[in-house]
């Protein structure tokens, strides 16, 4: 049995414990639209209130209306009901299709969490009672394809099922926070739903998973083609053979998953699936569709989802606790098949799993900007402990650092930068933690997060003193520039420096990965009353 700590405040219900990496197939609820990619968007934490806007102007029952919800003031004359589909040819105008004014919609932090989740609620029940969302008939794995100008990237979208950090089957590579915890609960809960899946990553080693996500995607016609307004191409294909999906769970059982996309959101999964049970616990009468997630040998046999779960009665979210995986074998080496136990919707989350080895990700970095901290004074204090050299320009600055040995990092604002290199090795070993790995102090953000920030400039890494650019060298140098500060360019992670220190037990700095490309949100959903 696997042994959980405690979680307070949550009680202690019987969860099921994973035999392996589970991919359970499901009822995907798709929309039925002429062009699938105007209902698309990014994930709920890259859009921005402008990029709602623009999403609606694209198509009123765009998915941002679920994911990140706005409710039209009472008094506003220019709404268009939730339910009603505009013509999918170009995007439409405000003053054409009556959208809301562009100060229809408070901001979305004025409503409280209840009021937006409920509006969520009640405009995904109207969808689908209006035939705007369609479930699929028969429960699926579904193949994702994402092809841009310069990448190809291919996954399987499922349920996976949920699983203790400390079994060591999805690593979780960042720390998380409550509110965006808090906030997406209030979503999943209220709506009952999973509306955009996470991000997981896994060495496939060319087996028989990875070769029939190759075989779906170049030999089988697909349910859904749609290209997005940054040129990208969305491709979604179903398997429903119970074989090929018994086939993929063999493949997967033994495996590890990073998460690369979604910690919040896994987060969420847990704590919902611990409520959930709290709430409504499965009985042998309790309905559980779809309770169809195949285990076993490639000869097709597909069993239900309760077979490769064993049930705990302990908690989850103590740290301290080392559980051996559900799948391992006693230190006596027999055999003890997990018991079986009633599975129900919240016990999976949805989920692409890419290989790794075969689509490596774009792993990029994530810039910090200091306002307040003026360059040049920023330049002075690093020399105390680093190297340092001035460049007259952000472009001289980047060529240098591109080519420079780590660790190195370019300050910057957009009148010109200074490259640090070549730290005092006495002062870095003294300023990173003795507690953990080497590989863990050797990060970069380590290395910013506990001696640049804290020792050098006497800050700590927050989100009061410390913002947060993604990707963007230039947006990071006008910040910093608008603010009076300095922007610190990073170089990206390594992937296998952050799949080892996961594997390790332990995280990297917050903001240190963005792993892409990211799956879009609206191309299939999964609703607990269908699943």
């Amino acid at each position: 049995m696997t042994i959980y700590g405690s979680m307070p405040g949550m009680g202690t219900p019987e969860l099921p414990v994973p035999d392996g990496l589970v991919l359970r197939p499901f009822r995907g609820v798709r929309f039925a639209v002429e062009d699938p990619a105007k209902v698309t968007s990014p994930p709920y934490d890259l859009i921005s209130d402008a990029d709602v806007d623009a999403l609606l102007h694209l198509h009123p029952n765009n998915v941002v209306r679920l994911i990140l919800p706005r409710t039209p003031r009472p008094d506003s004359a220019h709404t268009t009901p939730a339910t009603q589909p505009l013509p999918d040819t170009a995007a439409p105008s405000p003053a054409t299709h009556a959208l809301p004014a562009e100060d229809a919609f408070p901001a979305v932090d004025e409503l409280p969490p209840e009021t937006r989740y409920a509006e969520a609620r009640d405009t995904l029940q109207a969808w689908l009672h209006a035939g705007i969302l369609v479930p699929d008939e028969r429960p699926a794995l579904y193949v994702y394809e994402q092809h841009g100008p310069h990448f190809l990237q291919r996954g399987l979208i499922g349920d996976v099922a949920l699983t203790d950090p400390g079994q060591h089957v999805i690593l979780p590579h960042e720390d998380v926070m409550p509110g965006p915890i808090a906030d997406r609960l209030a979503l999943m809960s209220t709506t009952q739903a999973n509306l955009e899946p996470i991000f997981l990553l896994y060495d496939g080693a060319g087996g028989p998973t990875t070769r029939l996500v190759e075989e779906v995607a170049t030999r089988r016609r697909p349910l859904v083609s749609a290209t997005t307004e940054d040129g990208v191409t969305h491709r979604l294909w179903a398997i429903t053979d119970t074989s090929e999906i018994a086939t993929i769970n063999a493949d997967l059982r033994d495996r590890q998953a990073l998460i690369a996309d979604g910690h919040h959101r896994y987060a969420t999964y847990r704590v919902l699936q611990r409520q959930e049970r709290l709430a409504h616990p499965p009985t042998e009468s309790s309905p559980t569709p779809s309770d169809t997630a195949p285990r076993g040998e490639a000869s097709g046999n597909a069993v239900p989802a309760s077979a490769v779960l064993s049930s705990s009665a302990a908690r989850p979210g103590d740290a301290g606790t080392n559980p051996t995986p559900a799948h391992s074998s006693p230190a006596d080496g027999s055999h003890q098949p997990p018991s079986t136990t009633l599975v129900a919707p919240w016990d999976f989350g949805l989920a692409l799993l890419v290989d790794s080895t075969a689509y490596p990700p774009d792993l990029k970095a994530i810039h910090r900007v200091i306002p307040g901290l003026p360059l040049a004074k920023a330049a002075a204090q690093a020399s105390q402990s680093w190297r340092v050299q001035e460049f007259g320009t952000l472009a001289e600055g980047l060529a240098a650092f591109e080519h420079s040995p780590d660790p190195a990092f370019l300050l910057a604002d957009e009148a010109g930068a200074y490259l640090i290199t070549d730290p005092d090795p006495v002062q870095l070993a003294h300023a990173m933690p003795a507690d953990h790995s080497d590989r863990w102090n050797s990060l970069n953000t380590s290395i910013l997060s506990e001696f640049i920030l804290p020792k050098v400039w006497g800050m700590r890494d927050d989100e009061q003193a410390v913002r947060i650019v993604h990707h963007d060298v230039e947006a990071a140098a006008k910040l910093a520039t608008s603010t009076n500060g300095t922007a610190v360019i990073l170089k990206p992670l390594a992937t296998e420096d952050v799949l080892a220190v996961a594997a390790g037990g332990e995280r990297v700095p917050r903001k240190s990965t963005s792993f892409g490309p990211k799956p879009r949100t609206g191309l299939v959903l999964r609703t607990f009353a269908i699943n």
